[in-house]
């Protein structure tokens, strides 16, 4: 496993370098949290993995949320209970304590997914949803004729589903999420039909793959996508997303039941 960094992030990104403007540009959309709260069900007491600022945590239930970084510990909303300075791979809970849990764009971050998982399933009586990207989805998306190397880096780091749903055992099922047009939540594909939007480099470093290319990339991408939105050649290709409710993009629930 590998060594935290000097702000306790524990997978591949450093949120102490990156996480300082996450909250605002990533803020939870009520209509994807609507099928994380499906997902729970009736479940009371919930557990939070790797909650970071803790979007998309039910304000009706009794939540313990679990962080390892500080800097993303930090931009908690007064209004919700602090973080647990752990990681998913060493929980420290008894088995069975909460009713249901939970995890958002979070899964690809950790040293070792199947002990993460493992945890999470040790300690939850009740359901859990793991809201992740599906990578063999990812190329769906028209980011990839302008940043192919952002699109690769999110495939590799993304696990398979197939590998989730194993990992978390009983009953599962994998539920595609659509994105809707105006998603308050600003990952990559949030902007399929707004792609001026990442023009803005605080809204790129908010999505964490684009912290693992270099600066020719990013200048490259905003040069070639600000040419192509001047000129009308992005328009001529994608302009019918500008009026698309949402896209079935790489986004699904990954949601486990204990076997009946």
């Amino acid at each position: 496993m590998s060594q935290r960094r000097a702000d306790g992030s524990a997978g591949d990104a450093d949120y102490g370098a990156i996480g300082g403007v996450y909250t605002d540009y990533r803020k939870p959309d009520p209509r994807i949290g609507r099928y994380i709260l499906d997902a729970l069900g009736d479940a009371r007491t919930v557990l939070n993995v790797g909650a970071g600022a803790g979007a998309y945590e039910p304000e009706d239930r009794e939540v313990t949320a679990v962080e390892p970084s500080a800097s993303m510990r930090a931009q908690r909303p007064a209004g919700l209970p602090p973080a647990i300075d752990a990681v998913a791979e060493k929980l420290p809970f008894p088995d069975r304590a909460f009713e249901g849990a939970m995890s958002t764009f979070s899964v690809h971050q950790w040293n070792d997914l199947w002990a993460g998982l493992r945890e999470m399933r040790r300690v939850t009586r009740g359901p859990i949803a793991i809201l992740t990207c599906d990578p063999a989805l990812l190329r769906r998306f028209w980011l990839l004729d302008y940043a192919p190397e952002v699109i690769e880096t999110e495939a590799r780091r993304y696990p398979p589903v197939d590998d989730i749903a194993d990992a978390l055992g009983g009953d599962t099922s994998i539920i595609g999420v659509p994105i809707p047009i105006d998603c308050t939540d600003g990952f990559n594909e949030a902007y399929y039909a707004r792609p001026e939007r990442l023009l803005d480099p605080g809204a790129r470093l908010s999505c964490s793959a684009w912290s693992f290319v270099d600066d020719r990339v990013h200048h490259r991408f905003a040069a070639e996508l600000r040419h192509d939105l001047d000129d009308g050649t992005w328009d001529r290709r994608y302009g019918r997303l500008r009026e698309q409710p949402a896209f079935d993009g790489s986004l699904v629930l990954v949601v486990s039941v204990p076997a009946s």
